[in-house]
């Protein structure tokens, strides 16, 4: 019933009319994992799905390099009419290995937010130990489908030291070791990897820490080091200014005030959230929301986000309530 009501108002012209009305508005989109051709893997988005977004984005929009539209805002230049920058987070393998192609094919710029000693192969992302231990016979009741949102949650709001002891712990209960280096469908990019989606001039590599800590947990004399180690390794490693940076997770309650202002001290241009939002002259460039789009794998769904109909849905609820 709700996809034929989005057809619906495809065909009587609320998307397009939705689209023109918010031209003014730049989107930020937001990604995680792709996977190859007929895949329906949870949590990625397939080559297929990512094509047709892109042929979508291709149409009807203007696609710009993240900091570009920082710059816009921070100089209080008026945006082009339709403009969307695609931003990809964490650094894993499948970026590279799916999405770099059709971004070369389309030549689409993006930013690809990295954690750098996950690059470095010093460790993986613990969000996706999590995961793993979830595919695994007789996980616990929490990690299922529909409580693992709420575990992931409960773990945001501990201390590394804690929420790693309790990832181990749970290992333990299993009678398993999380292993050492991630797997396959975790890996990460190379540093040679990396250099060559830079040096296309298509990707700018972005920071997204250097263990993926919810800043919120921790000091702020950790989250400095987070902030200009990431920052240090990434310059070293690719020969590159790294300009911009993402939160990790980067909700409400995940960041504090003075951990933003940090990330202007450590000589970042820009910043991006996770909150659902578009962007106006109003928008601060270090919270910049974005719109997460790699479960999108509907067309109709994507353009329901991406022209502008879920703004103003969002927005006609909050005058109701008010």
């Amino acid at each position: 019933m709700k996809r034929l009501a989005l057809h619906a108002m495809r065909a009587f012209g609320i998307f397009s009319l939705s689209r023109h009305l918010s031209a003014s508005m730049p989107r930020i989109l937001m990604y995680h994992n792709f996977s190859g051709p007929g895949t329906k893997e949870a949590g990625t988005l397939n080559v297929e799905a990512a094509r047709a977004q892109l042929e979508y984005l291709h149409r009807y929009f203007r696609v710009v390099p993240l900091l570009d539209i920082a710059e816009r805002l921070s100089s209080g230049k008026k945006f082009d009419s339709n403009t969307v920058a695609l931003t990809i987070d964490d650094g894993r393998f499948n970026c590279y290995e799916f999405l770099f192609p059709l971004l070369k094919e389309f030549q689409i710029p993006a930013t690809f937010f990295v954690v750098s000693s996950f690059i470095c192969k010093e460790d993986w992302i613990w969000t996706d130990k999590v995961l793993w231990l979830s595919t695994q016979p007789n996980a616990p009741a929490e990690l299922s489908s529909t409580k693992i949102d709420a575990f992931f949650r409960t773990l945001n709001r501990m201390r590394p030291e804690v929420r790693n002891a309790r990832i181990g712990e749970m290992a333990a209960k299993l009678n398993i070791s999380v292993p050492r280096e991630a797997p396959t469908q975790y890996a990460p990019c190379s540093w040679a990897q990396l250099r060559e989606m830079a040096d296309s001039g298509l990707v700018e590599i972005g920071s997204h820490t250097v263990t993926h800590p919810i800043l919120s947990s921790i000091a702020d004399e950790e989250s400095w080091h987070e902030l200009t180690e990431s920052r240090r390794q990434l310059k070293e490693g690719l020969g590159r200014q790294i300009r911009s940076f993402c939160f990790p997770n980067g909700m409400p309650g995940d960041y504090r005030e003075s951990q933003v202002k940090q990330i202007r001290d450590a000589g970042y241009a820009c910043s991006v959230i996770a909150q659902f939002g578009l962007i106006n002259g109003q928008t601060n460039p270090y919270l910049m929301p974005r719109i997460g789009m790699g479960s999108k794998s509907e067309r109709i769904e994507f353009a329901k986000f991406l022209d502008g109909v879920a703004h103003y849905q969002r927005t006609l609820k909050g005058l109701v309530r008010h």
